[in-house]
């Protein structure tokens, strides 16, 4: 969804993520398969559901792989 950790937990932190419907405060909460994630970003919503964990860091291409987007992009 961004392109580094730092934008990541900024995201986090200001309350643009919740977690299975739970506003996310803390960029180090874990997540487990199956968990919802909802992202406000860009005037955007996106909801995804993690569907799986890679062993190592990867690209953008094989990030998709790890989740299942639950609805369509919306615009606010």
């Amino acid at each position: 969804m961004v392109k580094a950790r730092t934008s990541a937990a900024e995201l986090v932190e200001s309350g643009h993520v919740r977690i299975n419907g739970a506003r996310e405060k803390s960029p180090g909460h874990a997540i487990k398969i199956g968990d919802v994630i909802t992202i406000a970003l860009d005037r955007t919503v996106r909801v995804l559901k993690v569907t799986a964990f890679n062993e190592r860091r990867g690209d953008a291409a094989s990030a998709r792989v790890l989740y299942e987007e639950l609805s369509e992009v919306k615009r606010n």
